[in-house]
Formats: structure tokens, C-alpha cells, sequence
């Protein structure tokens, strides 16, 4: 039996479509046997600049956390950050600084508990922008470099409410920066936090 040209490329086409759908389902299915949870944090941080060398300032400001944890509670975090100050060290500058940063987190959930405690060690860039910064080449508005962020928290489970929230009831981390200061060119952070986690792909047992 003759079959026309045009008839042929829609065969294949859905032969295609049929295996691109297959193998969507498997890795969908793989990834789902790898990921045990994956979660979004909305958090609220206020933060206290240069905490080691004097000339302290705060800022005020916010951060959407992505979390997916793999396996025996270890996982990796993707943290993206503004903060805002009118006044930096008491001048009449402000700045507002922008991070974004990826590494691990490792989170504790002890047995029969509503509580988890976690640790993480994130690095990424940060930018300073709407203040002044003194180089070599003069005073400039804006700057980036390094973020280092060294913390954690504790989560506590909201599941007796709505068992995709849970609440980020405290979380402390140190954050380095290096932009220029006209001094040490390092700027040493505390920030703080408190917020609510949303858990949107639980693990299908």
C-alpha cells in the first residue's frame, strides 16, 4: 500500500511525540524518587553591617529561599536577597545590596518532633548600588564581589494547619562581603530572619 510523503512525516512526528512523552514520564519519575522535598521560603531579614569592625548600620529587607532536599536531609539552597539603608554608618549615603547565592544545606528533623534545626554554606555574588564607594579611580555609585553566607535555623512544623506550610522561625547568618570602604575593603554582616516555607513537591512514596 502507497502511503503519500505528508502522511509519512506525521507518522514519525507522532512516533516522536510519543517517545519525547515516554521519556519525560521517566525522568519525571526519577527525579521524583531523587528529590524528598522541595520548598520555597519567604523570608523577612533584617540585617547589622560591619558586626566585627565598629561602624555599624542596619539594613532592612527580604529573601526568596528555593530548598530541595535529596538525601538523609542533606540538599542545596538557591537564596536571593535585597536589602535597604537610608544611612550607611551614620552618613548621609545609603545603599541598597542584592545577593544571590547557591550552595548545601544539611537539615536535622528529630524523630517525632514539630521541629527541624539546619546549617548551610552559601557563596554567590553581591551588588551594591544608590551609594557611594571609593576607589581607586574615585567615588562610584555601585560595586559587587563575593558573598559568603554561613548560618542557619530552626523550622517549625505547621502541618495541624496546612500541611504545605511550615514556618522559618528563626534563622542567624553571617554574611562577608568584600566591596571597597576605603578601609579593610571587607564588610562583615549578621542577618537575621523569620518567614514562611511553602512546600509545593513532596516525595511520593
Amino acid at each position: 500500500m502507497h502511503i503519500s510523503f505528508r502522511r509519512k512525516v506525521l507518522l514519525v512526528g507522532a512516533c516522536f511525540w510519543a517517545a519525547a512523552s515516554a521519556q519525560g514520564q521517566q525522568m519525571q519519575s526519577q527525579i521524583t524518587q531523587i528529590v524528598d522535598s522541595l520548598d520555597v521560603a519567604v523570608v523577612y531579614n533584617p540585617l547589622v553591617a560591619n558586626v566585627v569592625n565598629g561602624n555599624r548600620f542596619s539594613m532592612q529587607g527580604g529573601s526568596a529561599q528555593l530548598h530541595s532536599q535529596f538525601w538523609h536531609g542533606l540538599g542545596v539552597v538557591a537564596d536571593l536577597s535585597e536589602l535597604h539603608s537610608a544611612h550607611m554608618s551614620g552618613s548621609g549615603a545609603g545603599l541598597d545590596m542584592l545577593t544571590a547565592a547557591f550552595g548545601p544545606r544539611y537539615t536535622w528533623s528529630p524523630a517525632h518532633r514539630h521541629y527541624s534545626v539546619f546549617g548551610q554554606v552559601l557563596a554567590g555574588e553581591a551588588n551594591g548600588m544608590n551609594s557611594v564607594f571609593p576607589t581607586s579611580a574615585g567615588l562610584v555609585d555601585n560595586a559587587h564581589s563575593l558573598a559568603l553566607y554561613i548560618g542557619g535555623g530552626v523550622n517549625l512544623n505547621l502541618s495541624h494547619l496546612n500541611r504545605h506550610l511550615t514556618l522559618r522561625a528563626f534563622e542567624a547568618d553571617w554574611l562577608r562581603t568584600q566591596m571597597p570602604n576605603a578601609t579593610t575593603g571587607v564588610q562583615n554582616n549578621l542577618r537575621l530572619g523569620a518567614g514562611l516555607i511553602f512546600q509545593f513537591k513532596p516525595r511520593e512514596r
